[in-house]
């Protein structure tokens, strides 16, 4: 029994620092029990449901806390056994249910993937930009940065699209 419930405890802090970089794996949130109960099996969509696992984590946990502990913990394992190996006696229940947790690790299904290198190498091939974005990139196809972005002002006393820019002295002198 004592071996039995140190591998609960390691499945315990598995799944308590699951999600939460800065948890010591002393205190299980209500969403990482639910998850430990899918992943291990304890929820069986017929003797025991995820809103079974959820009334089970409201009843034994604090009034005040958000948590509970390992103490608590296997008081829910108990309520929860009864329920999901019925017919047998507590002591069987619990040792099926430290069956079930025994060396399980959280699944990570459903993590988003990266994105395909096509749609990237699509989006960041500056020969398919056309208008004025095709100015936010150099010849070589490397982004120009704030400077791609932006019309930055020249303070030379010239209007942006003034085409006649230092032209200005040799007027001058050839009118003289």
């Amino acid at each position: 029994m004592a071996e039995a419930e140190g591998e609960a405890q390691k499945t315990f802090r598995r799944f308590a620092v699951l999600g939460d970089s800065k948890s010591s794996g002393r205190d299980m949130s209500g969403k990482n029990f639910a998850k430990l109960c899918r992943d291990c099996g304890i929820v069986d969509g017929r003797s025991v449901t995820g809103t079974d696992a959820d009334i089970t984590f409201s009843r034994v946990k604090a009034r005040t806390s958000r948590a509970i502990g390992f103490e608590e913990f296997l008081r829910a394992l108990g309520e929860l056994s009864g329920k999901r190996f019925e017919g047998k006696g507590q002591k069987e229940a619990m040792d099926g249910m430290y069956g079930l947790i025994a060396g399980k690790e959280p699944l990570l299904t459903g993590i988003t993937k990266t994105g395909k290198a096509g749609a990237v190498d699509r989006l960041t091939d500056s020969s398919r930009y056309t208008g004025s974005h095709k100015e936010r990139f150099d010849e070589s196809g490397k982004g120009k940065g704030k400077a791609g972005r932006e019309e930055l002002a020249e303070d030379t006393g010239f209007v942006g699209a003034y085409r006649g820019r230092g032209t200005f002295d040799d007027k001058v002198k050839g009118a003289k």
